[in-house]
């Protein structure tokens, strides 16, 4: 009768679909076919372990329309579902369920739990029916309304983490108390008053929490960045203003070796011209004493030939045409020891290279302290440090003010001091020292250095 029916409906144009001979819970042919009290049907294997799973709750559930019965259906075995299963097994109207091109599964991916033979590479993992399915036998879950609220994830080997070990029940439920997740019947047993939601909720608060943490620490990240850029500009243009400080301070201290050269050669051609007016003046002082000299050889040689006359008419006539004596001019003095004219030089010498020497060091110290200021980043301060970064402020500055003050015509002086027969100029600064060791200048150029009290590095 079967066959005569599956021909005539063959004959009468009728397609039959193999998905619906499958069992929706394996997903494969119907094997042993039997039918719940609500129509629908399954592998006699598979409702049997479906319902010995949830048999602690004395209720049994449909798989697909989640109708409920207590007790327990007895189950026997559809004989005319089967005949037709297995009509359609010896026809050959089953189609093949392999895909043309299998992903076969590696040894590092999930397998298929309905294919068999070879397994597939899983795709999905359904937290429901705790199995992995394939590409081809995940499509059950997409098409038919009875997998509508099954839940599907990637493709999982810990599907058994999922079950409580106590109650094989799934753990939809978190418990914030104790910080791990439970299922329905662990909220009356040990956890019972604790803080729980469910694991949705707590997996979106997660979530939430972990989209805050990662725009902060965004933020962060660009906030970092921005400083290095800052840093990379800094140490660029620290690197061309050192450049530019070195070439500088170069030219000034090549400049001020001039200005000394230009000095000694001031104060040589300053010795040089007093010793030639010296010596002049010397020289024309012995050309008149020997002249005087010469004079006073030849009154002494007539009046000594008159000494000798012995004729007393002769003597008298030449005593009467004797000349009081000239009065000469008094000598000048002359020094004692003239190895020793230019002592009072030298030591004045010595004093200016003494002087110029102390300023340096000063001036040394003073531009060490500078350069030590120079910085790129300030010095860390344990009491002022957040997590941000702050802009810099509150650093001591080291600041130097100098006043110059302008020399009065009236203070002009028509002959350089130091060399007559030099270019008549001002008259040159005198040093002194301030109760902070600075030099201050004094005369027609006065420059005051007023520095600002800072703390000094040690």
């Amino acid at each position: 009768m079967f066959s005569l029916y599956a021909e005539t409906m063959a004959q009468a144009g009728v397609v039959l679909d193999k998905d619906q001979f499958n069992c929706s819970i394996c997903l494969d042919v119907l094997r042993d076919p039997v039918t719940i009290p609500c129509g629908h049907s399954y592998c006699l294997d598979c409702i049997q372990n479906c319902w010995d799973q949830g048999d602690s709750l004395e209720i049994f559930v449909c798989p697909q329309c989640r109708k409920n019965f207590t007790p327990r259906p007895l189950l026997a075995r559809n004989t005319m579902l089967a005949d037709v299963v297995e009509k359609f097994r010896r026809t050959g109207l089953q189609e093949d369920t392999t895909p043309s091109n299998p992903d076969f599964a590696e040894a590092d991916d999930v397998e298929c739990d309905v294919c068999n033979g070879r397994k597939n590479k899983a795709v999905k993992s359904c937290l429901v029916c705790l199995a992995s399915y394939c590409v081809v036998h995940v499509q059950p879950h997409y098409q038919s309304a009875a997998f509508k609220k099954h839940k599907l994830v990637l493709a999982s080997k810990r599907l058994q983490e999922t079950i409580c070990d106590r109650h094989d029940k799934l753990l939809e439920v978190y418990c914030r108390t104790d910080k791990q997740s439970i299922c329905y019947l662990c909220l009356t047993d040990e956890h019972k008053g604790h803080d729980t939601v469910l694991a949705e909720t707590e997996i979106q608060d997660k979530k939430r929490q972990i989209g805050e943490m990662k725009l902060t620490s965004q933020m962060r990240i660009q906030q970092r960045e921005k400083t290095a850029q800052e840093l990379r500009q800094a140490i660029h243009s620290l690197t061309r203003t050192a450049s530019e400080a070195t070439e500088k301070s170069g030219t000034i201290f090549s400049e001020l070796s001039i200005f000394i050269e230009m000095k000694h050669f001031d104060v040589r051609e300053l010795i040089n011209a007093q010793k030639v007016k010296a010596i002049s003046q010397a020289e024309q002082l012995l050309e008149k004493i020997q002249k005087e000299i010469t004079e006073l050889k030849m009154t002494d040689a007539e009046l000594d030939k008159l000494s000798h006359t012995e004729d007393h008419m002769n003597f008298l006539q030449g005593c009467q045409s004797l000349q009081d004596p000239v009065m000469l001019p008094a000598l000048p003095s002359v020094t004692a020891d003239p190895s020793l004219a230019f002592g009072p030089v030298m030591a004045v010498v010595s004093d200016f290279k003494g002087l110029v020497q102390e300023v340096c060091e000063e001036y040394v110290v003073c531009i060490a302290e500078r350069v030590r200021d120079v910085a790129i980043v300030d010095p860390p301060n344990p009491a002022a440090e957040q997590d941000t970064t702050q802009p810099s402020g509150g650093q001591a500055s080291v600041q130097m003010e100098v006043a110059v003050i302008p020399p009065p015509a009236e203070e002009q002086s028509p002959v350089n001091p130091l060399n007559p027969f030099l270019t008549p100029g001002p008259i040159l600064p005198t040093f002194t020292f301030s109760s902070f060791g600075s030099k201050l200048s004094s005369g027609s150029r006065h420059r005051h250095i007023q520095r600002r009290s800072h703390a000094r590095r040690k």
